[in-house]
């Protein structure tokens, strides 16, 4: 009997690779296709969206969904990686620095803006990832790209010392860095900065409220069923079984104008046949998962 196709949702332990929860997923869901959705880093806990069988071919349009985060952003001192597993580059006191002037920082980095990516990061350059050339002593060079900050909020400000800590909730879009955010608030208030704590609340609709640990998936390994997975994340479309025929055989439907991005498609029982997109008319197939 194979394995069940859907998600599951991990509470990420700090210190892990994504690569490391993949690892272990393997072994307790009995299979090696398996994978993840949005890497987080070894510091960072939280939401991890890891796919089974064939939802690991929704992983992909899942990454782009937004990510909402809870992190601890210190002022007063940079590292070479923009956060706490790096090692300390410079502090300048920070205790001078007004709530105020926080909160101006952080709206000035909220919205449509230009982020430029941790030295340390996955980040190609030539076909080398940006980390391993700056773990050489290399000065990467990395372009600013496009991210959406929905909200950047504050929700306490704690005054240690010469150091700042400010906690922070962040939603935004995929890509986005929440230790360059931090390195971002700390460099316009010429005081420098670095991200202490992360910890990721939400992917797309998955909260920590469906998350479990790996212990508590090692007791019982809860796999949300594939269709579950796509209506919950994505516009649904209930086809009749002429239609859904029709999907299995490889042809389009017409859009019926249910929006941007993937939409899942479902037979009159209620079975995922596809995740389409609707373009110039048509709903273009993105993954099909009925059989034929």
């Amino acid at each position: 009997m194979s394995p069940a196709s859907g998600l599951v949702i991990v509470d990420k332990p700090a210190g892990w690779t994504s690569h490391d929860v993949v690892a272990r997923m393997r072994r307790l869901a009995g299979t090696r296709r398996v994978g993840h959705a949005g890497t987080l880093d070894p510091m960072a806990t939280g939401v991890l969206v890891v796919g089974v069988e064939k939802a690991t071919r929704l992983l992909g349009h899942l990454a782009l969904t937004s990510k909402v985060y809870a992190g601890t952003i210190r002022l007063g001192m940079t590292t070479n990686t923009d956060d706490a597993e790096g090692e300390p580059t410079g502090t300048t006191p920070a205790g001078h620095v007004a709530d105020a002037e926080i909160a101006v920082g952080i709206k000035a980095l909220t919205g449509l803006i230009q982020q430029v990516p941790p030295q340390v990061s996955a980040i190609k350059v030539n076909g080398e990832r940006a980390y391993k050339r700056a773990r050489q002593g290399e000065e990467v060079e990395l372009k600013a790209r496009p991210v959406t900050i929905h909200a950047f909020e504050i929700a306490e400000i704690r005054r240690v010392g010469d150091f700042v800590d400010v906690d922070v909730s962040v939603t935004c879009s995929s890509g986005t860095y929440i230790r360059a955010l931090a390195r971002d608030l700390g460099t316009a208030l010429g005081v420098g900065g670095h991200l202490t704590a992360l910890r990721r609340t939400a992917v797309g609709p998955y909260g920590l409220d469906l998350a479990r640990t790996l212990e508590q998936l090692a007791e019982d390994c809860v796999i949300i069923p594939i269709a579950d997975a796509v209506s919950a994340a994505f516009p649904r479309r209930d086809v009749t079984e002429e239609e859904a025929a029709l999907v299995r055989h490889g042809g389009r439907l017409p859009a019926l104008g249910l929006g941007e991005g993937p939409i899942g498609v479902f037979a009159p029982d209620g079975t995922l046949l596809s995740l389409v997109e609707e373009a110039g008319g048509k709903a273009k197939p993105l993954a099909v998962f009925a059989a034929e």
